[in-house]
């Protein structure tokens, strides 16, 4: 008897298929694909000329202050202002706002002011409080340590019964490779939490290059994994970044869950003031680049929609200076911060090791001081 005799065959089937989309709309000549095209105020497209322009302004003057010793060491954000810049436009005041570090004028858009990330990045923590905009988290150094907070805070908005509240998660490639990221993916996922985790694909964690980072084609793909949309887009092209965004706040606002953009930009400059960036790229990669300059795209964007020129671009350039002058000016007149007040909160106790380069500290100073008399 044959005791198989009846038995169903088995098959091999596919379970499902997957796809990652590019979106890209302006291109870098300042051409516009019209028929993707977001429909953005005059208002609001000035509004993200006006601090993309402050960025990159405010970031090559705090760059040349942290040359001259007058500022700690700094992440540089010139070449990247579409990717953190284009999302806040697409979000309101009452959502969540949970960076790195590498998003000043995003920052900048939430309403931080300047004289709080000059502070932050002298030492003092008294950089840190933004009661302008409260539900704009402070800076985090630790690599993908603030995404399950932003699962936290999406979800959490909704225990208390916020219906519309979001959060914007923004982190760099590097921070795909840590065991955060996929734990908030899992969580937003699993949760329905209403996220938009927001990768800043700058092509390289500090020296490592994106190819030794992932073996994934796209960091959007990753998405896939949680049950969750993912998109790569140029996030040097601002309408691009801005309509990802856009489109995934929308979906999350409606309830329909957490989404992945992947937006591949690039550093212009160094990592950090601390590191040369000349040891593990050339410069033929960082020119190729210059081409696709978010701020001259979009500037020859605005300039085809007759709602900007070169005078109004001098003038701007000129407010902005004037602005950044005085907010240095009044930064470097308080004197009410303890110069040593970082050496307080180390540790929970006293160290031994700490208090001496606490008196080495004070001591370096008393002999700048003396030698200034």
């Amino acid at each position: 008897m044959n005791e198989f005799k009846g038995a169903v065959a088995m098959t091999l089937h596919t379970l499902d298929t997957f796809s990652i989309d590019y979106l890209q709309i302006l291109d870098e000549k300042g051409n516009v694909d019209k028929s993707l095209e977001p429909d953005i105020s005059s208002e609001d497209l000035l509004k993200l000329h006006y601090y993309m322009t402050f960025s990159r302004m405010v970031d090559s003057r705090m760059l040349n202050l942290q040359r001259q010793g007058r500022l700690g060491t700094l992440p540089a954000a010139t070449g990247q202002e579409a990717s953190f810049c284009a999302p806040v436009l697409a979000i309101k005041d009452t959502d969540w706002f949970v960076g790195s570090y590498r998003e000043l004028g995003g920052r900048l858009m939430r309403g931080e002011p300047l004289l709080n990330i000059l502070h932050f990045y002298n030492g003092f923590e008294e950089g840190s409080l933004n009661l302008k905009s409260p539900r704009t988290l402070p800076v985090s150094i630790i690599l993908a340590s603030q995404l399950p907070h932003a699962v936290g805070l999406a979800y959490g908005s909704r225990l208390q019964g916020e219906k519309d509240t979001v959060a914007l998660a923004v982190f760099g490639d590097g921070s795909t490779s840590e065991g955060d990221f996929h734990e908030a993916l899992n969580f937003a996922g699993v949760l329905n939490a209403p996220v938009i985790f927001l990768c800043q694909n700058n092509q390289f964690a500090i020296s490592t290059p994106r190819k030794l980072q992932t073996k994934s084609a796209t960091i959007a793909q990753k998405a896939i994994a949680y049950g969750m949309p993912g998109i790569q887009v140029d996030g040097n092209d601002p309408l691009a970044v801005y309509k990802a965004v856009d489109d995934a706040v929308k979906r999350a606002r409606e309830n329909k869950g957490p989404s992945l953009i992947e937006a591949v930009t690039y550093r212009m400059l160094m990592h950090t003031t601390a590191d040369d960036p000349t040891r593990y790229r050339d410069d033929a990669q960082v020119e190729s680049w210059k081409v696709k300059d978010p701020l001259k795209r979009f500037f020859k964007y605005l300039t085809g929609k007759q709602i900007w020129d070169e005078k109004k671009q001098i003038d701007l350039e000129k407010e902005l200076k004037q602005t950044i002058d005085q907010t240095v000016k009044e930064f470097e007149s308080k004197k009410e911060f303890k110069p040593d007040a970082p050496f307080d909160h180390v540790f929970g106790n006293s160290f031994y090791l700490i208090d001496q380069q606490r008196a080495q500290f004070l001591d370096q100073l008393k002999i700048e001081s003396e030698k200034g008399d």
